[in-house]
């Protein structure tokens, strides 16, 4: 097999090709920009239907402890499981196994501390499983804060 370089203009072209073909309501799926890549995914109009029809379930949630040890990984990754606990106060093994279960976190290494834990940070699904295409899509701390002295419209 021999490798052929495609011109990204191509690519970008061919995308919006589909884009536009699959846009049309007889289609009840579409080309998405999801997890860095693009994927057909269901039409929001149409996912009850297909649900039902397919009788899939829905993605169990996770649990509070779940998404708390999930989400001090995202944001502080590469961490262990020692630095999790640390800052939960809590054990976080069950947790950390149900996230490695689902594939929403997985081991990037050892560290190099004393007894070299494991290190932990998101995989590819996790980026997949919360529709975002990076990491830096999080939201930040400013934008959970509270504005308290704004000039303009106030809902009094």
């Amino acid at each position: 097999m021999f490798e052929a370089d495609v011109p990204m203009k191509d690519i970008e072209e061919a995308i919006l090709s589909l884009q536009q073909k699959y846009s049309d309501n007889s289609y009840s799926f579409e080309p998405l920009l999801s997890g860095g890549g693009y994927q057909f995914l269901t039409k929001p109009a149409y996912q009850a239907s297909i649900g039902i029809l397919l009788k899939q379930q829905s993605k169990k949630r996770l649990s509070n402890s779940a998404l708390e040890t999930l989400s001090i990984i995202a944001y502080k990754q590469p961490v262990t499981k020692g630095d999790l606990e640390q800052i939960r106060g809590v054990s976080c093994d069950y947790s950390v196994q149900k996230l490695l279960e689902k594939e929403l976190i997985e081991i990037k290494g050892k560290s190099e501390a004393v007894g070299r834990p494991l290190i932990y940070g998101t995989s590819e699904n996790f980026t997949d499983y919360f529709g975002i295409n990076s990491i830096s899509e999080l939201p930040t701390i400013k934008d959970f804060e509270q504005k308290d002295n704004e000039i303009g419209d106030s809902q009094e």
